[in-house]
């Protein structure tokens, strides 16, 4: 399963950077709701929101996205976004400040297989901005397109003497994401064969043994589709 990858799409930094300063001019960063999760200040200018509302900076699953005025009246953010062949939820300039820490988390349901391809572009950085991904550090480029899991454990640290700003997308998985992805070189993760990734072959028949021992009708029938699923992998196994 990958943690983070550069996919192979490069934006112009200075066009960035210049879009960047046009919205600056104009509108207030609202701090990230989540005020337990970061050291000094972490902050949003949303691009697409729930509504379309400024101030709206939360993801909210089946809720109706719509591009805000901020974007609207920004042609070369535009253009950026609308380079990803996809359906995009979320859409946020994110700030963290110099010094500042966002502390080691994750995002349940995070990940390309889960139907949620998160996306950072940095606009302003530099190599004292650095994801930390399953223990890995890693800087992201500016201008550059990186996927982040973020189902893995991660954090950020900013050392350099100036705010980082990443325009970061969430983009809904569809086969051209999945696509780009593996041509990245990309690795998906395994569907959990059992269909729960707490089952697995050490503990599935231990498992089976706990439902029947429940003597319910509905965990008869599990065990006995963990039974059937048991079989079928030990006898593909033998067969090869």
């Amino acid at each position: 399963m990958t943690g983070y990858l550069k996919l192979p799409f490069s934006f112009d930094r200075h066009q960035l950077q210049r879009a960047l300063a046009d919205i600056e001019a104009n509108q207030v960063w609202v701090s990230h709701f989540n005020t337990t999760a970061y050291e000094k200040n972490w902050a949003c200018i949303a691009l697409r929101s729930v509504g379309g509302v400024l101030d709206h900076i939360m993801p909210l699953d089946g809720a109706v996205f719509e591009d805000t005025a901020v974007l609207t009246a920004s042609p070369y953010l535009q253009q950026v976004i609308n380079s990803f062949d996809c359906e995009k939820t979320s859409v946020r300039l994110m700030t963290l400040e110099p010094g500042g820490v966002i502390k080691e988390h994750r995002d349940h349901g995070g990940a390309l297989e889960d139907g949620m391809t998160r996306l950072h572009i940095p606009i302003q950085t530099t190599p004292q901005v650095l994801f930390r991904i399953d223990g890995q550090d890693v800087h992201f480029t500016a201008g550059d397109t990186w996927y982040l899991n973020a189902s893995c454990l991660h954090g950020v640290v900013n050392e350099s003497p100036l705010p980082r700003v990443h325009l970061m997308l969430d983009c809904v998985t569809n086969p051209w994401l999945r696509a780009v992805f593996e041509a990245a070189g990309g690795v998906l993760r395994l569907p959990a064969p059992y269909g729960d990734p707490a089952i697995d072959d050490a503990n599935v028949l231990d498992v089976i043994d706990g439902l029947r021992a429940g003597g319910h009708e509905a965990g008869a029938r599990l065990a006995d589709q963990l039974k059937a699923i048991h079989a079928g992998r030990h006898h593909a196994e033998t067969r090869h």
